[in-house]
Order: C-alpha cells, then sequence, then structure tokens
C-alpha cells in the first residue's frame, strides 16, 4: 500500500470511528429515519455545491443517473437507517459486530458480481478480523438476549449490511465505468437522502427537528466529516485496491470507537477487548503486506520485460 493509499485508508477509519459515537446524539426525539435523511440532503447538497464551485464535469447520462440513485438508495439511505433503526434498541457494540461481518459479504458479492477471484489471504484476514471484532464486544454479545424484538433488529443489521455491500460493489462498478468518485457522491448522497424523506412521507411518520446543540452538531459533523469526507476517501481507495481489501476499514472502526468510548463512556478494556486488538491488526497486516508482495512481483515482472525489450533494440 503506497503512502497517499494508507492516508485514503487512515482517514475514514478515524472519522467512522467516532461516528458510532455521534450517532448516538441523533436518537431520540427526531425519527431515525428523518435523521438519516437530513444528513445526507445536507451532505449531497453541500459536495454539489462544492462540484459546481470548483468547475468539476456535472453532466452526466440517463444510466449513469440511475447508477448514482442505486448507489444513494444502498450506501447512503437503506443501509444507514438500518443502522439508525437498530442502535435504537441494541448496543452500538453489537451492531459493530455484526457490520463486521461485510467484508465477507464484499468478497463473495465482488467475487460473485465484478468477477473478482476469492484471495487466501483476504479470507484469512477476515476471519481474523471479525474474530477480532467479537472479542472486542465479547461482553455486549454475551449479555443479548435474543428476544423477539432483538429478532427484529438484528434482521433491520443484516439488511443494511446487505445493503452497504451492494453499494460498495456498486461504487466498484462506476469507477469502472469512470464515474467520478465526488460528484457520484453528491448525486448518490442527495438521491439517498431524497429517497429516505419520501419514505418518511409515505410511512407517515412525524416530520420534526431537534434544534438542541447536540442534534444540530453532531448532525453536521455526520454530514460533512462522516459522509463527505470520510466517504469520498474510502470509495476512491475502494477503487483502487478493490472492494474486499478497502472494507478492513470497517474493521479497524470499532476499536477506535472503543478508545472514544473509553474517554466520554467509561468503557473498560479487558483482556478480551487486547486480545481482539491484536487479532484485527493482524488481520490487517495479512491482508495489506500480501498486496504488497503481489505488487511487487508485477512491479519487478514489468521491469524485467521493460530491460529485455530495450536489450532487443
Amino acid at each position: 500500500m503506497t503512502t497517499r493509499q494508507l492516508i485514503l485508508f487512515t482517514i475514514p477509519a478515524l472519522i467512522w470511528g467516532s461516528t458510532w459515537y455521534a450517532i448516538k446524539f441523533q436518537l431520540g426525539t427526531v425519527d431515525p429515519l428523518l435523521s438519516v435523511s437530513y444528513r445526507f440532503l445536507l451532505a449531497g447538497l453541500f459536495l454539489l455545491v462544492f462540484c459546481l464551485a470548483t468547475g468539476k464535469r456535472m453532466r452526466f447520462n440517463l444510466n449513469e443517473h440511475l447508477l448514482m440513485v442505486l448507489l444513494g438508495l444502498s450506501l447512503f439511505g437503506i443501509n444507514y437507517w438500518f443502522v439508525y433503526q437498530a442502535e435504537s434498541v441494541l448496543t452500538s457494540g453489537v451492531v459493530a459486530v455484526i457490520f463486521s461481518l461485510i467484508i465477507l459479504f464484499n468478497i463473495f458479492f465482488n467475487a460473485i458480481l465484478l468477477k473478482g477471484k476469492i484471495k487466501t489471504d483476504v479470507v484469512i484476514a477476515a476471519v481474523l478480523g471479525i474474530s477480532g471484532t467479537a472479542l472486542l464486544f465479547y461482553n455486549e454479545l454475551d449479555s443479548l438476549h435474543i428476544e423477539r424484538e432483538n429478532v427484529v433488529v438484528l434482521l433491520f443489521c443484516f439488511g443494511g449490511l446487505i445493503s452497504a455491500s451492494l453499494g460498495n460493489i456498486l461504487s466498484a462498478y462506476k469507477q469502472r465505468r469512470s464515474i467520478p468518485v465526488l460528484q457520484a457522491n453528491g448525486f448518490g448522497m442527495f438521491y439517498g437522502g431524497l429517497a429516505m424523506f419520501l419514505l418518511v412521507v409515505l410511512l407517515q411518520k412525524p416530520i420534526s427537528f431537534e434544534g438542541t446543540f447536540s442534534y444540530t452538531t453532531s448532525l453536521l459533523y455526520l454530514s460533512v466529516f462522516g459522509s463527505i469526507i470520510a466517504f469520498s476517501a474510502y470509495l476512491k481507495l475502494l477503487g483502487e485496491i478493490g472492494p474486499d481489501r478497502v472494507v478492513y476499514i470497517a474493521l479497524i472502526t470499532p476499536a477506535i470507537a472503543l478508545i472514544i468510548s473509553s474517554v466520554f463512556e467509561g468503557y473498560r478494556w479487558n483482556m478480551f477487548a487486547f486480545l481482539g486488538i491484536v487479532l484485527l491488526f493482524s488481520g490487517n497486516i495479512i491482508a495489506l503486506r500480501f498486496k504488497n508482495k503481489k505488487q511487487a512481483e508485477v512491479s519487478n515482472a514489468e521491469a524485467t520485460t521493460s530491460i529485455s525489450k530495450l536489450n532487443k533494440i
């Protein structure tokens, strides 16, 4: 992984590690679906204005807009609505463990839909990462009671998980078609936010806004940092290293979330949490180290070929 790619990896990992805590301030008075709508409508508008102000290409054909609508629904709409619903009942730790499974879905969908290869190192790293996440939140998983309400919410979690994974695959596909990340994110976030707002109206949910400092500032933070900046870096990196590897960011964020929780919520570290951290980082190191070795092999092969051609000349 190059220095630039490492920066693209670090930015969303740090930001999304904090959004698990920020989302808690969005729950309460305003319906979760409406909060998701506010978040992505704001983010989409901010990003589209930025693209217009900087003179970026803004004309896209109907098929490209349809792709961006699908991206918005899967990655910036349904996915987050289900997460907000889940966090209103389950602890953020349980939700984080479930969402760590996205790496398996990305590997599967990448192989089926994009014809990508299932790599041994990626699978090994995935198992380590998921195991590490489960250990991080061992106490919360241990205290989870399988009741009727929890089963419904768990289904919401898995629905959001599948939606997010398909959004990852869609982003990789549109980048292959040379649709720019920033513009696609801007339109996608706006379309996703608009779709969620229309769903609020159709479901006859109350339209309200909580004017408190905590709700407003967390909404702005989630819109600008958690959506615009984090997703721009994440999806750019996804286009470069693939959806099966970039999703390791999702496995690092729970560890960062726990560090934040230990400061603001009094989380106490234990043996399971420390072992979980070791497994998490081991999985990331394995995935990225194998990638570097393969890149080096390719570079060496290309260099050898170039030298051979020069010798023939």
